[in-house]
């Protein structure tokens, strides 16, 4: 592993990129499951967020064939991301959480896949739960989806309900988007879109950029046979104010961006419908947290239009696909009125609601 394999065989390079910020713990767990990897051309390097704690010498004293890539200051997930990437001469680069455990086997299907498909920008492995193995993975599961009001889901997970893994997503299938978790693309495609917002800050920017992958004519995929464990809720906690601020925040700023006009003034409103009855739930169950964090986000994104206004500009006059072929992608009912209202809690659930 490391820089010594870059000239084995034809097989593509790849950089596996493992982002820290003080999280020393997780380290010798991921670093021990990634010895293992089996494919033959990929380098790991840890992307430090200049942590306090020992991550980075207790990295270079117990795993010497890590590569070190300093940031030089806490910059978050996307920049950090984007900073490595624009440093990597890799074909592939993988976004992985340092609290995650890799199968040996995870990474060549992967690259595999996207060898035979040229216009697929990334994929995802099958992501499990560390904490019960059996499970999928709140994070990433079996590939990501979106309604057209900007609530995404995944095979295996739908809001609070996660599935057993028994095999029932074990398909090859295009996917909406991929999970930050353990994202796999090519470098080039990566560039192609200027990498992750930066002014998402947490959550959803995977999503944001896999939706502009798919604007300039990309797909993306979930390639199950590649698997991972990942530990839930270790940055952040599913159920506190900054989870809740940051979801509700960046995907009405992702729809802002992303949607073509007809489709923004079509489902925005529906949208803040929909946020108004989350307040009001919230209100009745005594989760004040939960309400000032919804109208926060709102509150964020109503003082910076102006910036919005900017984004959307660039992406819009970018864009290649149809809005037609965006709409073919979404869930066209709200997943969170199947889920809470009419009991449907899963992906297959959802699907079959379409066709009763």
């Amino acid at each position: 592993m490391g820089s010594d394999r870059t000239a084995v065989g034809a097989a593509p390079s790849v950089d596996v990129l493992v982002l820290n910020y003080n999280g020393r713990a997780w380290l010798e767990a991921c670093f021990s499951s990634l010895r293992q990897t089996d494919y033959p051309n990929y380098r790991v390097v840890l992307v430090d967020n200049a942590s306090t704690d020992d991550s980075v010498p207790f990295t270079q004293a117990h795993f010497p064939e890590v590569a070190i890539f300093q940031t030089g200051a806490n910059a978050g997930f996307s920049r950090a991301y984007n900073m490595a990437v624009a440093a990597s001469a890799a074909d592939y680069v993988v976004l992985l959480n340092n609290d995650v455990k890799v199968t040996p086997g995870w990474l060549k299907p992967q690259i595999d896949y996207l060898e035979r498909h040229p216009q697929v920008a990334a994929v995802q492995p099958k992501v499990r739960s560390m904490q019960n193995p059996a499970y999928f993975e709140y994070a990433g599961a079996s590939g990501g989806f979106m309604d057209v009001y900007g609530f995404p889901f995944l095979r295996g997970r739908v809001f609070d309900t996660i599935e057993e893994d028994r095999g029932q997503y074990d398909d090859v299938v295009p996917v909406v988007w991929t999970t930050g978790a353990a994202l796999t693309a090519r470098r080039s495609a990566y560039l192609d879109v200027n990498g992750m917002d930066e002014d998402f800050v947490h959550h959803m920017e995977e999503i944001d950029m896999c939706w502009r992958w798919l604007l300039l004519g990309y797909e993306l995929a979930v390639v199950p046979a590649a698997v991972i464990y990942h530990h839930a809720g270790a940055t952040i906690s599913p159920n506190s104010y900054r989870k809740v601020y940051w979801n509700h925040r960046n995907s009405v700023f992702m729809l802002l961006k992303n949607y073509g006009a007809g489709s923004l003034w079509r489902y925005l409103p529906g949208r803040l419908g929909l946020d108004v009855m989350v307040t009001g739930w919230a209100l009745t169950r005594g989760e004040l947290f939960r309400m000032r964090a919804v109208v926060a986000a709102w509150a964020w994104i109503v003082g910076h239009l102006r910036l919005i206004r900017r984004k959307r500009k660039v992406v819009q006059q970018r864009r290649k696909a149809p809005e037609k072929a965006i709409l073919r992608r979404l869930y066209p009912k709200s997943i969170a009125l199947q889920y809470f209202l009419r009991g449907r809690k899963t992906y297959q659930a959802l699907m079959n609601a379409l066709h009763s």
